[in-house]
């Protein structure tokens, strides 16, 4: 079999020029709506959905490339989800673009996307550090347990000990779902912390695994993380973060809480 035969040896078409209409933006009321949150209504959390770039290129006014990393955070009450593959292609866009500047590149950024969003958009230079503390909490992927249920999610396997009320970080790196765009795997760590009746740690480590062969958005996936613990658990604070791998240059950390929480610090993961 011959390079062009195989499937590696397909040529992608990447834009050649700067170009906002390859945003392609989803409406978050499509994916609430499996949830039970009715569109317009009142959410039950707060939280962003805070973006890692770190393949940005540009020209600068004589045509030398430059290349930059960017932070980007998309606020949770934002009307629509920003598809990732459609922000990878945009973020190309700039690459044979020539711009004054650094700062008219991110002014750029953070115009089209707020205007995708719908809402504003923050846009800095650089990423944040490694998290000191990624490590902090409970791992539950060390628990003896048999598994063999892998999508779709479970909700059931979610319960809590009304006789005891705890505070606790729980965290995991076995949470995987699969984009519904492309069909590729999404990896992630996921920390949640909460204070209420004690979550059995059984049943959750076996409801995040049954994300495994789920596809929705990572967006998605925190939100329905987020309502079914809730819902079946009944904490009396609650923030569920997921810190995926980096996937076409870029990586996602959607985060969201009870409202009066404070918004994490930047921090990336190891894996990230």
């Amino acid at each position: 079999m011959t390079m062009p035969e195989l499937p590696l040896g397909r040529a992608v078409a990447y834009p050649r020029a700067y170009d906002p209409a390859l945003l392609y933006p989803i409406p978050r009321a499509q994916g609430r709506a499996q949830l039970g949150l009715a569109d317009g209504a009142a959410l039950p959390f707060i939280g962003v959905d805070r973006w890692h770039a770190y393949e940005l290129s540009w020209l600068d006014p004589r045509g030398k490339p430059q290349v930059a990393t960017l932070t980007l955070t998309v606020p949770a009450d934002t009307p629509r989800l920003i598809e990732s593959k459609s922000l990878k292609l945009y973020l190309n866009a700039f690459n044979a673009t020539r711009f004054d500047d650094a700062a008219a590149v991110r002014a750029r950024i953070a115009a089209d996307l707020s205007q995708a969003a719908g809402g504003p958009v923050a846009v800095r230079a650089g990423l944040p550090p490694l998290d000191a503390e990624a490590d902090a909490g409970v791992l539950l992927d060390t628990l003896d347990l048999d598994i063999d249920d892998y999508g779709p999610p479970n909700r059931d396997y979610l319960v809590a000990a009304a006789d005891a009320v705890v505070e606790e970080t729980l965290r995991s790196d076995l949470l995987k779902s699969n984009c519904p765009v492309t069909g590729q795997p999404d990896w992630a760590s996921v920390r949640i912390a909460y204070r209420g009746p004690r979550i059995g740690r059984d049943g959750l480590l076996r409801y995040l695994v049954s994300f495994r062969d789920h596809a929705e958005f990572h967006e998605q996936c925190v939100e329905r993380i987020f309502v079914d613990l809730l819902a079946r658990c009944r904490p009396q604070s609650l923030s569920v973060e997921a810190r995926y791998t980096r996937r076409g240059g870029l990586d996602i950390n959607p985060w969201r809480a009870t409202p009066g929480q404070t918004l994490p610090a930047p921090a990336r993961d190891p894996r990230q």
